[in-house]
């Protein structure tokens, strides 16, 4: 019995560990998932201006942005920033790596594919609650989105 109480103890405190953003700074030259060069990184903004007038999806391809929110539960979706106002939301592939929560701020090259999605009110909500939005926030959030989607293979921090 002591056991098992044991086991399930050490378990939660394993479980609640795993639920952190990583520990870090986020300094220039730090990379997350696959080393990624900044050679040939294009502007986002550039990206999701040609994926709003109808290109189709880029694979493969590296963005420079700066990261405007982070996932304050694990570190485990970015928001870029983007023109007027909007933003781009990064996930990473396989659920494979995660960022500090200090990486917020910082200008960062991600290699991997853009494209332009529709997300739900459903994924919307629970992304307002990883953030820890107000619930009359949370709630105002009635339509689907469409907006620029990056799936990362790795990122690297610049600035």
């Amino acid at each position: 019995m002591k056991k098992l109480f044991f086991t399930l103890v050490v378990a939660g405190f394993a479980f609640t560990a795993n639920a952190q953003p990583p520990a870090g700074d986020a300094k220039p030259g730090e990379w997350y998932g696959d080393k990624v060069s900044t050679e040939g990184a294009m502007n986002i903004t550039d990206v999701a201006a040609k994926l709003e007038g109808g290109s189709p999806a880029f694979e493969g391809v590296k963005v420079k942005a700066k990261i405007v929110e982070v996932c304050s539960k694990k570190g485990c979706w970015v928001k870029l920033e983007l023109a007027d106002g909007k933003t781009a939301m990064v996930k990473m592939k396989d659920y494979g790596f995660f960022l500090p929560l200090a990486a917020k701020g910082k200008t960062v090259v991600i290699e991997g594919d853009v494209s332009m999605k529709t997300t739900s009110v459903a994924e919307l909500k629970h992304y307002a609650e990883d953030a820890k939005k107000s619930k009359e926030e949370i709630d105002a959030i009635t339509e689907p989105q469409k907006e620029v989607k990056v799936m990362a293979k790795g990122i690297v921090v610049v600035e």
